[in-house]
C-alpha cells in the first residue's frame, strides 16, 4: 500500500513545476511590457502634423500611399516633437488661451480666428484668392412675394454691381424669380409668412454684414422711378447720415411729415408736425426719425440697431421712434434724402398672409398684432432704461418713452 502512495505524490510534481513556469513567464511578460511602454515615446494625437498628402489619400484611395507610410510619418513627427520638447527648458508647452478672442474661441491662436463673415458667393473650383472679381460695398434686401415680382425687378435695376442683392421670400416661391438674370446672382432666403425684421434679426447679424458700408432694408411696394442708389450713397456721406431713408412722394402713402419729400433741398433732418406731437424739436417725430419701410443704415448704426430688434416682435413697430438711441447726436445723424425720392405704393401683400379669424380679414389680424407689438416694445425699452439707471444709483429721467 506504500508504493501506490509514493507514486501518487511523485506524479503531481511535474504539474506543479509547469504551473510555476507559467506564472513566472506571465510576470516576466508584464515587466517587459511595462519597461517597453515607458521607453516608447508618448504621442498626443492633437500634436500630429499630417502632411497634405494625407488629405489626398483620404480623397483618393488609389493614390498609392499606404496606411503604413502615413503612420510612419506621423510617428516620426511625434518623435521629433518629443525630442524638441526634451531639449527645451520648459517641461510642457503652455496651452493657448487668449482672452481677447471672441467668446468660445479663447483656445485658438489669434491668427486663425475669423470673427466676421460675408455674403459673397464663392466658386467650387480654382484658387480661393481669385474667387471675387468684385466685392460689393453695399447690401440691399427686399422682403418679397411673387405678386410684386415686376416691381422688385424695376427696383433692383436701380442698384449697381456695388450692391449685393438679397431677397427674403415670405411666400416660399423662389424659382419663379430665375427669369431675371440678376436673380441668379442674388441671395435668396425663404421662410413662409415672415417679416423683414424677422429675417433681419436672423440673417443680417452685424458680423455677417460687416463688409458693407451701408445696409438697405426695404419693403417690396416702393416706386423707384426717381431713385438712384449710387447718388443716394453720395448724399448720405456728404450730409453725415448714419440712418436715413429716401423722401416720400407727398401725395401717396404718407404718414409722417418728417418723411415728406422737400423739393428745394438735398436732405432734411427736422420738420414741423401737428400741434402737440413734438414735445422736443430734436425728438421724434419732428427730428431723429425715419420710418421703417425703406431704411438705410451705416455699418456702425446697424450694429446697434440689430441688438435692439426683439426676437418675438417681428413687425418692427416702434423701432423707428427708438432708432435715435443708436447714434449721437441723433437729430444730426438721422435724416431724409430729398434729392433721391420714392413712392410708397401701400400694397398690403404681406398683410394678406395673415389668418382670418372671427370674421375679420387677414390683414386686420396682422394690423392688430402690429399695434400690440408697438406697446410691448415701448414698455420693454422704458423698463430696460429704468433698470439701468436704478442699478447705477441714478434717478431715471423722464425721456425713456419711444
Amino acid at each position: 500500500m506504500a508504493k501506490p502512495g509514493i507514486l501518487g505524490r511523485s506524479s503531481s510534481m511535474p504539474r506543479s513545476n509547469e504551473g510555476m513556469r507559467l506564472v513566472f513567464s506571465a510576470v516576466i511578460g508584464i515587466m517587459l511590457g511595462y519597461l517597453f511602454g515607458i521607453s516608447f515615446p508618448t504621442v498626443n494625437i492633437t500634436k500630429l502634423h499630417f502632411p497634405s498628402s494625407i488629405v489626398s489619400y483620404i480623397e483618393d484611395r488609389n493614390s498609392g500611399i499606404t496606411t503604413q507610410t502615413l503612420l510612419n510619418h506621423a510617428w516620426t513627427s511625434a518623435n521629433s516633437h518629443k525630442k524638441n520638447n526634451s531639449d527645451s527648458k520648459s517641461d510642457e508647452i503652455p496651452k493657448i488661451y487668449v482672452t481677447s478672442n471672441p467668446k468660445g474661441a479663447e483656445r485658438l491662436p489669434p491668427g486663425i480666428v475669423v470673427s466676421e463673415t460675408d455674403l459673397y458667393p464663392r466658386r467650387l473650383w480654382g484658387e480661393p484668392s481669385e474667387d471675387l472679381t468684385i466685392q460689393p460695398k453695399y447690401l440691399v434686401t427686399f422682403t418679397v412675394g411673387i405678386a410684386q415680382k415686376a416691381n422688385i425687378d424695376a427696383a433692383v435695376k436701380k442698384f449697381s454691381e456695388n450692391f449685393t442683392i438679397m431677397l427674403f421670400h415670405y411666400d416660399g416661391r423662389t424659382t419663379e424669380w430665375d427669369e431675371f438674370e440678376w436673380s441668379k446672382r442674388a441671395i435668396h432666403v425663404s421662410v413662409s409668412k415672415q417679416t423683414k425684421w424677422w429675417y433681419a434679426k436672423r440673417f443680417l447679424h452685424p458680423d455677417v454684414v460687416a463688409r458693407y458700408d451701408y445696409i438697405f432694408i426695404w419693403d417690396e411696394d416702393l416706386g423707384v422711378q426717381h431713385f438712384n442708389a449710387e447718388e443716394y450713397i453720395k448724399l448720405v456721406r456728404k450730409h453725415g447720415l448714419e440712418i436715413s431713408q429716401p423722401g416720400l412722394e407727398p401725395d401717396r402713402g404718407l404718414t409722417w411729415q418728417m418723411t415728406k419729400r422737400r423739393g428745394d433741398r438735398e436732405v432734411h433732418k427736422v420738420t414741423e408736425e401737428r400741434p402737440g406731437w413734438c414735445s422736443d424739436p430734436h425728438l421724434p417725430p419732428c427730428a431723429a426719425f425715419v420710418e421703417i419701410m425703406a431704411t438705410v443704415f451705416s455699418r456702425d448704426a446697424w450694429r446697434c440697431v440689430w441688438h435692439m430688434i426683439q426676437n418675438d416682435l417681428i413687425h418692427g413697430w416702434g423701432l423707428d421712434f427708438a432708432l435715435r438711441k443708436c447714434v449721437e447726436p441723433a437729430h444730426e445723424k438721422i435724416g431724409v434724402v430729398d434729392a433721391q425720392w420714392i413712392v410708397h405704393q401701400g400694397v398690403p401683400s404681406l398683410g394678406n398672409q395673415g389668418k382670418s379669424e372671427n370674421g375679420r380679414a387677414p390683414w386686420e389680424g396682422v394690423r392688430g398684432r402690429c399695434r400690440k407689438e408697438w406697446g410691448i416694445f415701448q414698455a420693454r425699452l422704458a423698463d430696460a432704461e429704468k433698470k439701468y439707471y436704478l442699478d447705477q444709483g441714478i434717478t431715471p429721467p423722464n425721456s425713456t418713452s419711444v
